[in-house]
């Protein structure tokens, strides 16, 4: 009997019948998008049994994305975020331990150590312990004014300091530091955007894209510096300047670091589970223990459509993943080949990026960048393998299903404007 089929097996052996279920519960560790995801869609899927959610914030599940755009800003409050109320918890019987961190998985009585001395048995476990903002390695990068943002007290700390004419420094060019700086900017702050690579959103994109971005910062008042390499945080409890090893000095009232995210996988290694950039996970989302599953940031999983393994950090990952460790938990194997997408909204433009560019042989430019709405089409031996669309809902939704389809491309009808997509795919066929 091969591995496979053996792990098949004690899957089966671990399913509780639909007439038992009432007798069993299911633990999920973590109440971000993930684990609410998983937790409502059991309830869709008539999983009639025990559900319990632990998440170390005192909160209830709440989206992520808004933390560096209007909440951050004090656009929208907490409640406007919140994922499910406490009165649809309620009514759908979801147990929910808020505040509280899990300390110990002992797999082999199947019980949690809580860190507020509670112990918590299970019979099927949820991982979605998301991840851990990747820390500056520099002396003073504990400084009672240098924040990250991963979670709403993040936030709330950042707008003590959310003051015009305040200086903010931005350690990373990415997606959190680069809608940070469009809002911060926007609010009369003085920012400086520090990216220690040649280009910002690299990534992510290629160099046109990024230049496109680039310049629209700085157009909006963005000091902006590349090939930027922090060597010093100075000052004492309190950073004042950021310098850079070529001398420059950059004076900082408050910082953001935001150079990259850590899978959360602590948890799960001390207890044994398979982990390498993630949470092993199969295409079912199961863990190296038939019992476990995992979904969301934490993960690393098997991509159909990549053909390699990935470990990736959105929203839609955080729910697709979700669903389908859900259906995993109720006994139906259903495998995770979704696209991957993300989006990231900076000033009045919203990027939105399908696939995955790496591997790309050639690129397409659809629209005109001057006009703050054109695409990018990534191919590979004429297939489209991804695009990055700005200010052009259609075009990603298009790409988005021409990617699942493994649709070829002709790069002339692509740069064609005049020319519909769908138009040409169907005369080629």
């Amino acid at each position: 009997m091969s591995a496979d089929t053996v792990q098949e097996q004690m899957l089966l052996d671990s399913q509780v019948r639909p007439d038992d279920q009432s007798s069993e519960r299911i633990v999920i560790i973590g109440a971000g998008q993930a684990g609410c995801t998983i937790a409502l869609e059991l309830r869709k899927l008539g999983y009639s049994g025990q559900i319990c959610m632990i998440g170390m914030e005192a909160h209830l599940p709440y989206q992520r994305p808004p933390l560096s755009k209007a909440y951050l800003t004090g656009e929208t409050d907490i409640q406007k975020l919140f994922l499910i109320s406490g009165q649809r918890m309620q009514d759908a019987n979801i147990d929910f331990i808020s505040g509280t961190q899990v300390l110990k998985i002992n797999r082999d009585r199947k019980t949690l150590t809580l860190a507020d001395g509670r112990s918590v048995s299970y019979d099927r476990l949820a991982l979605t312990t998301g991840g851990i903002c990747r820390a500056l390695p520099l002396h003073g990068s504990d400084g009672e004014n240098v924040f990250s943002l991963r979670n709403v007290d993040d936030a709330d700390q950042l707008r003590t300091h959310w003051q015009p004419g305040a200086n903010l420094a931005i350690i990373g060019g990415g997606f959190i530091g680069l809608e940070v700086a469009a809002k911060a900017v926007s609010s009369g702050l003085r920012v400086t955007v520090i990216e220690g690579l040649p280009q910002i959103l690299s990534r992510v994109t290629i160099p046109k894209v990024s230049r496109y971005f680039e310049s629209i910062h700085r157009t909006a008042g963005v000091n902006l510096i590349t090939n930027g390499k922090v060597a010093k945080l100075l000052g004492s409890p309190r950073v004042s300047h950021v310098q850079l090893e070529d001398g420059t000095m950059i004076e900082s009232d408050f910082l953001l670091v935001g150079i990259g995210l850590l899978p959360n996988i602590a948890l799960a290694k001390s207890a044994g589970i398979e982990c390498q950039d993630g949470i092993l996970v199969d295409q079912f989302t199961r863990t190296s223990d038939p019992a476990i599953v995992a979904a969301g940031d934490c993960t690393n999983h098997p991509s159909a459509y990549a053909k390699r393994r990935l470990r990736l950090e959105s929203v839609q990952n955080a729910v697709d993943q979700a669903r389908i460790a859900a259906a995993t938990l109720c006994g139906q194997l259903k495998p995770y080949n979704t696209v991957p997408w993300f989006w990231s909204d900076q000033y009045d433009i919203k990027l939105q990026v399908a696939g995955l560019s790496t591997g790309h042989d050639e690129w397409v430019l659809r629209g005109d960048p001057e006009s703050r709405s054109f695409s990018v089409f990534y191919l590979q031996s004429g297939r489209l393998i991804a695009a990055d669309s700005i200010n052009r809902m259609h075009d990603h939704m298009l790409a988005r299903r021409l990617i699942a389809d493994g649709a070829k491309l002709d790069s002339q009808i692509l740069a064609d404007e005049s020319v519909s997509i769908n138009d040409a795919l169907a005369a080629m066929q």
